[in-house]
C-alpha cells in the first residue's frame, strides 16, 4: 500500500522537474527577442546566444544518457537546478555581453541535467506516454502564464532569465522524492550492467529524425516574436496575448492525446501530425495581419505537443533504462539550438516566407522516417502489460518491468520451436472397450 503514494511522489517530482528543463525552450522567442533589445543585438546574434543556451542543454543530455542511475537521480538533479539557478540568475543580474553568454550556457546545461533526468525517470514508469503528456501540460501551463506576465512587467533581458531561475529554485524542494544512487551492501554505490543499448538502428533514425524536426520547429519558433510585430504589425502586448492562447491551446491539444491514448497507436499522430504542423508552419510564416498570426500558431501550437509527446512516449519505450530517452531528447535539443540561427539565417536571406516553404519542405521530408520507426519498432506497448507479437514470433512485454535474464524471456524475433511428431505405443493406438469402461466417470446416485 505505500509504494503507492511513493509512485504518485516520484511521478510529480519527474512531472515538476521535466517543466523546469523545458522551460527555456518554451521561453526561446521572449528570450532573444529580449536580449536583442535589451542588449541592442542584432537579430542573428541574439539568435546565436539563444542557440549557445540550447547548445549547452543538449550538450547535458548526451553526457549524462548512460550516467543519470550511475550518479543518483537526486544528486544529478539537484546538481542541474543549482546551474540553472547560477546561471541564469547571473545572466539576469549583468548587462555585459561576455558574462550573459557563460550564464546562459551555464543554466542551458542545468536545464539539459535536469531534462535528462526527467526523461531517464519517465522512460522508467509503468505509462511513459501518460507521464510525457503530464510534463507537457506542465510546462505548457507555466509557460502560457510567463507569457502573459511577463510583457506587464517591463522590458529588459532580466524577467525572463529570472523566470528560469526561479523556476529552478521552486522545483529543488520535489527533489527529495526521487532515489538516490543505487548502493552496495557495504554502502558504497552499487554497479549495474549497463547491458547492449536495444534498437539501435531505430532509435538512430529517431534520433536523426527528431534533430531535423525541432531544429523546424524552432527556427519558426525563434523568429515567431519579429514576424509579429514586424510583418504582422502587433504590439508586444498583443504578440504575448497570442502565445498565451497558443500554449493555452496547447493545453488542450496534449489532454486529447493523453484521453486518445493508445486508440491510434504512435504512427497515425506523428506523421499526420508532422505534415499539419508543416502547413501551420506555411501560414505563420506568410501572416500578414492578427487573423493569419493568431490562426497559425494557435493551431501550430495545439498540435505540435501533441506529435512531441508520442515522440517522447516512443523514445521511452524503446529502453525502459532511458537510454534512448534521453539521447532523442539531446538530439531534440540540439535541433532546438540550431533553430534559432537558422531561422534568423533564413529569414535574413530568403525573407519570413521562404523561411517558411524551406521549414515546410524540411518536417514534410521527415515525416516518412518517423512514421516508419513508429510502425515498425515501437518497444513496449502503449498499453502496460500487453502482449503482443512482432515479426511472427511470440514476445511477451511488460511495461516498465526490469529485465529478466535472456534465458528465461522469449526474445524478440527468435525462430519457433519445432515441435517433434512422436508416435504413441502401439498398445495405446486402439484403446479397448475395458479401458474406456474404466476411464468412464462413476455416476453419483
Amino acid at each position: 500500500m505505500p509504494s503507492r503514494p511513493r509512485a504518485r511522489g516520484a511521478l510529480a517530482a519527474l512531472v515538476a522537474l521535466f517543466t523546469a528543463g523545458y522551460l527555456a525552450p518554451y521561453l526561446l522567442p521572449t528570450v532573444v527577442g529580449r536580449l536583442a533589445a535589451g542588449l541592442g543585438l542584432g537579430p542573428s546574434q541574439a539568435g546565436l546566444v539563444g542557440s549557445v543556451l540550447l547548445l549547452g542543454s543538449a550538450s547535458a543530455g548526451f553526457t549524462l544518457a548512460a550516467r543519470v542511475e550511475r550518479i543518483g537521480p537526486r544528486r544529478a538533479a539537484r546538481l542541474g537546478l543549482l546551474a540553472m539557478a547560477l546561471g541564469y540568475g547571473s545572466a539576469a543580474a549583468t548587462g555585459t555581453l561576455p558574462l550573459v553568454v557563460a550564464g546562459v550556457v551555464l543554466g542551458g546545461f542545468g536545464s539539459g541535467t535536469a531534462t535528462a533526468v526527467a526523461a531517464s525517470g519517465i522512460a522508467g514508469q509503468p505509462d511513459p506516454h501518460r507521464a510525457s503528456t503530464l510534463g507537457l501540460l506542465s510546462v505548457s501551463a507555466t509557460a502560457g502564464a510567463l507569457y502573459l506576465t511577463l510583457p506587464r512587467l517591463g522590458g529588459g533581458h532580466s524577467l525572463p532569465l529570472l523566470a528560469l531561475a526561479g523556476a529552478a529554485v521552486l522545483v529543488w524542494p520535489v527533489t527529495g522524492r526521487l532515489p538516490g544512487a543505487p548502493r552496495a551492501r557495504g554502502g558504497a554505490p552499487a554497479a549495474r550492467a549497463a547491458g547492449p543499448l536495444p534498437y539501435r538502428r531505430a532509435g538512430a533514425v529517431l534520433a536523426g529524425g527528431i534533430l531535423c524536426w525541432s531544429l523546424a520547429q524552432n527556427a519558426l519558433w525563434g523568429v515567431s516574436g519579429r514576424i509579429g510585430t514586424g510583418q504582422a504589425g502587433l504590439s508586444e502586448v498583443t504578440v504575448g496575448a497570442v502565445f498565451a492562447l497558443a500554449l493555452g491551446a496547447g493545453l488542450a491539444g496534449v489532454t486529447a492525446a493523453g484521453a486518445l491514448g493508445s486508440r491510434l497507436g504512435r504512427a497515425v499522430p506523428i506523421g499526420a501530425g508532422t505534415v499539419l504542423i508543416a502547413l501551420c508552419v506555411l501560414l505563420s510564416s506568410n501572416a500578414r495581419g492578427l487573423a493569419t498570426f493568431a490562426g497559425g500558431e494557435i493551431l501550430w501550437n495545439t498540435v505540435y505537443p501533441v506529435v512531441l509527446s508520442y515522440l517522447l512516449g516512443l523514445a521511452a519505450s524503446l529502453d525502459p533504462r532511458g537510454r534512448w530517452a534521453v539521447l532523442v531528447g539531446s538530439a531534440s535539443s540540439l535541433g532546438t539550438a540550431c533553430g534559432p540561427v537558422a531561422g534568423s539565417v533564413l529569414a535574413e536571406t530568403a525573407g519570413y516566407p521562404g523561411m517558411g516553404a524551406v521549414l515546410g519542405g524540411l518536417l514534410l521530408l521527415v515525416a516518412a522516417p518517423l512514421t516508419a520507426v513508429a510502425r515498425h519498432a515501437s518497444g513496449r506497448p502503449l498499453v502496460p502489460g500487453s502482449v503482443r507479437r512482432r515479426g511472427g514470433a511470440p514476445a511477451a512485454f511488460v511495461a516498465g518491468a526490469t529485465p529478466a535474464p535472456t534465458a528465461l524471456v522469449p526474445q524478440v524475433g527468435a525462430p519457433e520451436q519445432e515441435i517433434a511428431a512422436i508416435a504413441p505405443p502401439v498398445s495405446a493406438r486402439r484403446p479397448t472397450r475395458s479401458a474406456f469402461r474404466l476411464a468412464r466417470p462413476s455416476q453419483t446416485p
